[in-house]
């Protein structure tokens, strides 16, 4: 019998089988992805200008279906994902710094837990620590050094990362250029304001991401209506059409 990769009851099974978190984790790792200074790697080729949400879309799909596969074609889909790092690499003709892949993982980890806290309720210590493993153990895979051995030693790294490695640059402009064309208006603003509730204090001043008190009541009201019927209603709110098979999808049961 195959082993799974992360396992049956898992925390991060949990958050990851249920469509509207991981809209909301896509949201908040969306806006921080923007302020990367290593965000011109993903300029290079051309295809995030043009299609922005599918590229960040295909990122979190890709760490969906990992969550979900038995260890072997888990393992099997990462060493793919780390032969396109090293194409790429071979195409520009330098590597991409150690730290900016460790930031994006730990996208995954930050907003696992915030999008699971907003929607539903606080995480325990023992869930957080699960959440990081699940994630260092993908890391590890992806041959990323330097990670930390445990969730304390990963929220020092966390805290470093906001104030060393993130800066509003053209490209965190363009970026959020086409987020808003991709969007259209509405779906944009909701956008910001769901980024606005998730992402850390640093991201929000460097976004200029206010929190609106209106929204947190409209959060609040959908949190106590949770339910299939509402997750359905929420995904074309915040999705535009062509996404909306792939984001029904990600519900398991």
């Amino acid at each position: 019998m195959r082993q799974n990769f992360v396992a049956q009851d898992s925390i991060v099974r949990k958050i990851w089988g249920q469509a509207d978190l991981v809209l909301f984790i896509f949201a908040g790792a969306a806006a921080e992805f923007a302020l990367n200074k290593e965000v011109d790697w993903l300029y290079f080729t051309g295809k995030l200008p043009k299609d922005p949400l599918g590229r960040m879309f295909s990122t979190v799909t890709y760490a969906h279906r990992i969550i979900f596969m038995d260890t072997d074609s888990a393992n099997t889909a990462i060493d793919q994902i780390n032969a396109i790092h090293k194409n790429v690499e071979e195409n520009r003709g330098q590597r991409i710094p150690e730290w900016a892949y460790r930031d994006v993982l730990y996208l995954l980890i930050f907003y696992s837990i915030a999008a699971f806290e907003l929607l539903e309720r606080r995480m325990t210590a023992a869930e957080k620590e699960e959440v990081f493993t699940v994630f260092a153990e993908m890391g590890r895979r992806m041959h990323i050094r330097g990670l930390p051995g445990n969730y304390q030693a990963w929220l020092q790294q966390r805290t470093a990362h906001l104030h060393n490695n993130l800066e509003c640059s053209i490209f965190s402009s363009d970026l959020f250029l086409q987020y808003k064309r991709q969007l259209h208006p509405l779906r944009y603003g909701i956008m910001r304001q769901v980024q606005a509730w998730l992402a850390p204090a640093r991201v929000r001043e460097l976004l200029l991401l206010p929190r609106r008190k209106s929204f947190r009541a409209l959060l609040l009201l959908y949190r106590m209506l949770r339910g299939t019927y509402t997750r359905y209603c929420l995904i074309p709110m915040l999705i535009p059409h062509p996404y909306y098979k792939q984001v029904y999808d990600l519900n398991r049961r």
